[in-house]
């Protein structure tokens, strides 16, 4: 199977460096016509003038994507230029690093307008036009500080975190709409990361040794609701698990019988992925009412 864009149009936020200009030029090379989007226009058309001088189709457009007025004016001279949109690469994204005693909230906010409220602008914009078409591929950019947390970066983490939230709600809502919804998880020598890693190790982490995963994420063969990792041309999958949890009744329904029980409740060799928040409760409901009934055997 050979993986091509060719009549696609894919739009990367965040494309004038690192990941965003890793993930442009990749699609572009597999055929796609690639709208380069940054704050900076200038900085975008450097990326686009790339993608064009070696053989690919690109067009810069900047816009803030906090702002959804910018995103959908964006979104729409996209649709005006190519006639559909299949592909958003929520990659813009910005650091504000501090610890969580001397962060502000409003660095606080900013990192959740540009991460969370920023993917969520950009899919809104294009998440009717691919409606209409059956078809669309998203991918939204979490973090490991979102996944498993990281010192310093409470509004990131968070913001990362609300990104999968929202990569498992549009995963369902978008399913019989021929839309799949991914989250990928890299760890990437780029503008961000510099001072975090190592020169050996950044040299190892390069972006394009992520890419490879993002462009499976919005291929036609992607899957949707996963939550790819990446890094060092390494790809696993992080995912939420449930332990198969201990029904609790009479004097233990108490917060002495959960500290009671808490290993039992913790044991993880009967864990599994829930599909989605009915699962959970119908599970809960299923496992008491199977208790009760032994009890009336």
């Amino acid at each position: 199977m050979r993986i091509r864009f060719d009549g696609q149009v894919a739009i990367v936020t965040g494309a004038a460096s690192g990941l965003g200009r890793s993930h442009g030029m990749g699609l572009a090379a597999r055929g796609a016509k690639v709208i380069v989007n940054d704050l900076s226009l200038d900085a975008a058309q450097i990326v686009a003038d790339e993608i064009n001088d070696t053989g690919g189709t690109a067009v810069a457009m900047a816009a803030n994507v906090a702002e959804l007025a910018q995103v959908c004016a964006m979104m729409e001279a996209a649709k005006a230029k190519w006639g559909r949109i299949d592909i958003l690469v929520n990659n813009a994204g910005i650091l504000r690093d501090k610890t969580f005693v001397k962060m502000g909230m409003d660095d606080f906010r900013l990192i959740l307008d540009v991460h969370l409220v920023g993917s969520a602008n950009c899919t809104k914009a294009v998440w009717e036009t691919m409606r209409e078409q059956k078809y669309g591929r998203i991918v939204m950019t979490s973090s490991a500080s979102g996944i498993y947390g990281n010192f310093g970066q409470a509004n990131y983490g968070a913001a990362k975190s609300g990104v999968v939230g929202l990569m498992n709600v549009l995963a369902i809502e978008g399913e019989k709409y021929g839309i799949r919804v991914n989250a990928l998880a890299p760890s990437a020598a780029t503008p961000m990361t510099q001072g975090i890693f190592s020169a050996e190790n950044l040299a190892m982490l390069a972006p394009e040794t992520v890419t490879p995963g993002l462009l499976f994420l919005v291929s036609e063969a992607a899957p949707t609701g996963v939550i790819l990792g990446a890094g060092a041309g390494c790809f696993a999958i992080a995912q939420m698990i449930e332990t198969e949890g201990v029904h609790l009744r009479g004097d233990e329904l108490s917060p002495e019988g959960v500290a009671l029980h808490y290993a039992r409740i913790a044991d993880t060799s009967g864990a599994r992925r829930i599909a989605n928040a009915i699962e959970q409760g119908l599970k809960y409901v299923n496992k008491a009412s199977a208790a009760l009934a032994s009890e009336s055997v």
